[in-house]
């Protein structure tokens, strides 16, 4: 095994858990799926591929409170999760990485 230092400032954790029709509710079925491949596009739009991650997430046992969203090393869980939450969102991770001086001031992505 080999540690390595984290490669992203934030990594994004999208919930996309897919049940079968019938059983409890998912985020998959709430829009999780395509919040999570808007999001992705928009990171890469503004060019923060090497400093964001956009990961797809399985179940995280909140699925009533879905689409779920998690920030790490935020520690921050966004929860009922629309597509106009979406630009916000991105705009508080730039802030943030801002404010960590991840990016530069001027930085207008």
């Amino acid at each position: 095994m080999h540690e390595h230092a984290m490669p992203y400032k934030k990594i994004v954790f999208v919930c996309v858990n897919q049940r079968p029709p019938g059983e409890r509710v998912c985020c998959a079925g709430g829009g999780g799926v395509v919040l999570y491949a808007k999001l992705k596009n928009m990171i890469k739009e503004r060019g923060l591929r090497g400093r964001i991650r956009v990961s797809k997430a399985g179940c995280l046992d909140r699925c009533e409170d879905g689409p779920n969203i998690m920030v790490f090393p935020d520690n921050v869980w966004y929860s009922h999760v629309a597509e106009a939450d979406l630009e916000p969102l991105v705009m508080r991770l730039v802030e943030s990485l801002r404010a960590e001086g991840q990016l530069p001031r001027n930085y207008g992505g």
